[in-house]
């Protein structure tokens, strides 16, 4: 199944629903990072969780940015997604390894840590991106970020996020959003009746596993509920916007003594993009051409 992203709307317009499959991408961010078990886990839910929050963005261009710093040993994760359908994401520690939890699963709270905080950074293309900060409630990304949803921005949300890794890589990774509009947030009845089906899940891998599509899913938990389920279907995929003129251009900002030094000790220079792992190469001829053209600039 490609990797996808559908939407929904349910109770008369009251409820908005997306899907979402990442599977081949989580997968490409696993081999490109060499992520462990748990790190994969974690990295996945969360670029899952990113595109879920992007895909309700308006403008063309939008992006938003999720970081979660807990106090767990894989340290940080950094997840750039866009309403494009586009994402990348890393992690600080990928080597990291953890027993399965009490449940049997990867532990992703016990790797993120469960105190810490989660921020969130919304850039709409225009102006100041806006920014907010939650603490972490468990560490498990999808009530992390679920918590986000109903603190930063105060709508009823439910967010389920898995990934299923085993010996032969990802073979399953998606996950859910279902949010209450305000126009039906004064439902008590439809809240808790979304609450509770939610809850019953066992998870969102197994539902993939079980051989459910996105629209499959959403008939099971909302079909009664005037499901309506819009015509586009969105692929989308892994992608870093990082290019070797890129790599120049932030060479370039460390000054010539600091670019003559490279050429004389190393001659070149070596360059590693953080959210994809892409290396880069740069020769002597390159560094002094940037040397050339910082005296150019510098003179004129």
């Amino acid at each position: 199944m490609a990797d996808q992203l559908i939407r929904a709307t349910a109770a008369n317009g009251g409820i908005r629903a997306v899907g979402v499959i990442t599977t081949r991408l989580t997968e490409e961010a696993r081999g490109r990072h060499n992520l462990s078990y748990v790190a994969t886990a974690a990295l996945g839910r969360t670029m899952s969780a990113g595109l879920l929050l992007a895909s309700n963005m308006k403008r063309s261009g939008s992006r938003v940015n999720i970081r979660i710093k807990g106090n767990g040993l894989l340290g940080g994760i950094l997840v750039d997604a866009g309403l494009d359908g586009t994402v990348r994401g890393y992690v600080d520690n990928p080597e990291v390894e953890l027993p399965p939890s009490s449940k049997g699963k990867l532990d992703v709270g016990g790797a993120v840590g469960k105190e810490g905080y989660l921020y969130v950074v919304r850039d709409v293309g225009y102006g100041y991106p806006y920014a907010s900060t939650v603490e972490l409630v468990s560490g498990e990304i999808g009530e992390d970020v679920a918590h986000y949803l109903v603190t930063s921005e105060q709508t009823p949300s439910a967010l389920v996020v898995g990934v299923f890794v085993g010996a032969n890589g990802v073979t399953a990774s998606g996950g859910i959003l279902i949010q209450v509009l305000p126009k039906a947030a004064r439902d008590e009845a439809l809240v808790e009746v979304l609450e509770s089906r939610v809850a019953s899940l066992s998870g969102f891998t197994p539902l993939l596993q079980a051989g459910l599509n996105l629209t499959e899913i959403f008939e099971q938990l909302l079909g009664d509920m005037e499901l309506e389920i819009l015509p586009e279907t969105q692929l989308v995929r892994f992608n870093c916007g990082c290019s070797g003129d890129r790599v120049l251009g932030a060479l370039k900002m460390l000054g010539a003594e600091e670019l003559q030094d490279m050429i004389e000790k190393d001659r070149g220079a070596e360059a590693t993009c953080h959210f994809c792992s892409e290396v880069y190469q740069a020769s002597s001829d390159e560094l002094a051409q940037l040397i050339l053209d910082l005296q150019a600039e510098s003179s004129g």
